[in-house]
């Protein structure tokens, strides 16, 4: 029997032991905090000045180079998206 402390962790719960300020993450995480697919995760990085920028991971600049975005970036993100909804309520 296998209990839940013995088990591995997973990905997502090794980086909640980590400084979101300087952890990293890629595409998908993005796609599930902000609940925004690709495209649109794209299209607020041309249209919204608000939105959080990516950190380049490669010295490549090139269309489809790595890219990650800052934890506590995206965080504060959907903290002022959920304060802002209060205001305009």
């Amino acid at each position: 029997m296998t209990s839940i402390t013995s088990a591995a962790p997973s990905i997502i719960d090794a980086r909640l032991l980590c400084d979101p300020a300087t952890t990293l993450i890629r595409i998908p995480e993005m796609e599930a905090i902000t609940g925004y697919k690709r495209p649109t995760i794209y299209k607020r990085l041309k249209d919204d000045p608000t939105f959080p920028k990516p950190v380049p991971l490669s010295n490549s600049k090139s269309r489809g180079a790595p890219v990650g975005w800052v934890l506590a970036e995206v965080q504060a993100w959907v903290r002022q998206r959920i304060a802002l909804r209060e205001v305009a309520a």
